[in-house]
């Protein structure tokens, strides 16, 4: 086919490009524009060019690769594009092209900096269309390297530019956006329109129940009548309307009051009540709490006939593993159930069931989460050894090698005399001191060497009880990597407050419960007034319980709107698709024997 091209043909080519370019000015030079034409008779005709027509053709013979999504071959021929020769049209449009080919080979930052170069200074000189596309380019890539509110300020900008289909994707991208901020970000900005979107963000995320969230909503409507998303208001919010318009008024609380596990949901109950109680004094209307013993009945289905035929629209529990079990293998379920434990990993349960519970994973993911953030790439594990330690390491690992990042080595801790070996392998000090000794013997002279870790770990992910962690740090002082950064969950903690108990720890960043962080919390004081052991480890159920009871109305809220999260006293709150609830964790630093809350970091 090529090879049967008559010079007609391609002399009318070249006059297609030269009459669809757009040439604002003989100094920014011309835009490429694709004619009805292959790659392969746009990459012939660029070998029989002049060098500015040539890179024309190859710039729009990427660019047509690119929308047929053969991403190698656009690269390939965007490498035979000298970006430095190009006019600055060409260049803007060549270094758009590089960022939207980085994004789709997932590397965002690689994105960034291609459009970080001069010739962007001219885009607003081009047609609208060209700026759009290099906007919305920059915007994927602030939002793919963790800067939300850098991307929405960016769609923000361009929103008045698009129309259509394109105006409708943008508008829910920026309130997804700006709805996933930390409330430390959610201040006024000087451009009106961002400044307004910030302000919804706000009303959302500041009321408690579903109908003082949509009355929020409804106020800034009003004040804000002008505003984009007044007028079109985002699909999530919209529903939430729908949502908050099927109040519930029966809840049936199931837990044991007899066995093992009686003291834990003793504080469960206690939490999940004051949470009842604190709703009825702030003039709420809460549901109707109905309390059945699980150590006592003798069958799920006499126990949902039981509640169906009492109108509970809601059951909180069972507590006890082997019945979440049960629930879970179940292809339906009579009633909406919030299970306090989780089925086994990859049970599919039925679409009825919601499962909530402290998963010792979610802290392992938080971790992960947390380090990536902080811009650790290299990480290194020390776990229990057992079965719970090694659900921990497979939570962390999947989740630190999804973000890109690498586990070099883990080792299971178990007896304390094996400690100082365990982390001398770790960090490879046994192969330091082989070294030295080498050396030594090759010379046949002592030889003064300090043995040094390895140098290409960047921080230390840690599970571990009080106990153990006291040892831990110490002995990576004394193996030489008491300079390693210590990202820990929460087991190291007790919740209580003694200065000789921490300074061991000294320097430990570790996740935690805002319950056990935030003391001066008014639901925390007043339960921690009736129920001392609440300000303790036992803290963390009590919070469960709490967001078990704000979890209760917002279930259908999370399920429809999947980026919608539930602030709560035992971590941020969001629903997987497997219907799980997952908890994201502030973070906290032991400094001198004292517990220090940490700037929270995005999402």
């Amino acid at each position: 086919m090529i090879a049967c091209l008559r010079p007609l043909t391609l002399a009318c080519m070249v006059g297609l490009l030269a009459a669809c370019a757009s040439s604002p000015s003989s100094n920014l030079g011309e835009l490429p524009r694709t004619p009805q034409a292959n790659i392969d008779q746009l990459l012939q005709q660029a070998g029989n060019s002049q060098a500015e027509q040539a890179a024309l053709l190859r710039l729009s013979a990427a660019d047509l690769a690119y929308q047929q999504k053969d991403i190698g071959r656009a690269a390939g021929i965007l490498e035979q594009v000298p970006l430095e020769s190009l006019k600055p049209a060409q260049q803007i449009y060549a270094s758009t092209l590089a960022a939207e080919l980085a994004l789709a080979r997932n590397k965002p930052k690689a994105a960034l900096t291609a459009l970080q170069h001069p010739s962007l200074e001219r885009l607003a000189e081009l047609p609208v269309e060209q700026q759009i596309r290099t906007q919305l380019a920059r915007a994927s890539a602030l939002q793919a390297t963790g800067q939300p509110l850098a991307a929405a300020r960016e769609r923000v900008f361009i929103a008045p530019l698009l129309s259509g289909e394109a105006a409708a994707s943008n508008h829910e991208t920026i309130w997804t956006l700006v709805s996933s901020l930390p409330a430390d970000q959610l201040q006024a900005s000087a451009d009106a329109d961002l400044a307004g979107w910030l302000a919804l963000a706000r009303a959302s995320k500041s009321a408690g129940t579903l109908e003082q969230q949509q009355a929020a909503i409804d106020t800034w409507r009003t004040q804000n009548a002008d505003h984009p998303a007044a007028i079109q208001l985002p699909k999530p919010l919209a529903q939430l309307k729908e949502l908050a318009s099927q109040p519930l008024t029966e809840v049936a609380l199931l837990l044991p009051q007899e066995g093992q596990l009686a003291s834990v949901a003793r504080a469960l109950r206690d939490g999940f009540l004051a949470a009842h109680y604190q709703a009825q004094q702030a003039g709420q209307n809460p549901p109707n709490i109905q309390v059945y013993d699980s150590s006592r009945i003798s069958s799920l289905d006499d126990f949902y006939r039981q509640a169906q035929a009492a109108g509970v629209q809601l059951v909180i529990g069972p507590l006890e593993k082997p019945l979440v079990k049960q629930l879970g293998d179940r292809e339906q379920l009579p009633i909406t159930t919030l299970a306090l434990n989780y089925a086994d990993a990859g049970q599919e349960g039925p679409p009825q069931l919601f499962q909530f519970g402290l998963a010792a994973e979610d802290e392992a993911r938080e971790a992960a989460r947390r380090a990536w953030a902080d811009g650790m790439r290299r990480a290194v594990a020390l776990v229990p050894r057992g079965d719970w330690g090694d659900r921990v390491l497979d939570a962390f690992r999947q989740s630190w090698q999804a973000q890109g990042g690498t586990l070099i080595a883990a080792e299971h801790v178990d007896q304390p005399v094996e400690l100082a070996r365990q982390i001398a392998e770790l960090f490879q000090l046994r192969q330091s001191e082989a070294r030295a000794k080498r050396l030594q013997n090759t010379l046949g002279v002592s030889v003064a060497a300090q043995p040094s870790r390895r140098q290409d770990v960047d921080f230390i992910f840690l599970a571990a009880t009080p106990q153990q962690a006291q040892q831990i740090k110490p002995t990576l002082a004394f193996q030489y990597a008491g300079d390693v950064p210590v990202y820990a969950t929460s087991h190291l903690f007790t919740g209580n407050h003694s200065q000789a108990q921490y300074l061991d720890l000294n320097g430990i960043r570790f996740c935690e419960t805002p319950w056990l962080l935030d003391v001066n919390d008014p639901l925390r004081q007043q339960v921690d007034s009736q129920w001392p052991q609440a300000g303790g480890s036992l803290g963390r159920l009590y919070a469960m319980g709490v967001d078990a009871y704000r979890l209760a109305p917002r279930l259908s809220q999370l399920k429809a709107l999947p980026a919608s999260r539930v602030n709560g006293l035992s971590g941020s709150l969001s629903l997987n698709p497997s219907q799980r609830v997952e908890r994201q964790l502030p973070w906290a630093e032991f400094r001198d024997g004292q517990v220090q809350r940490l700037p929270d970091t995005l999402n």
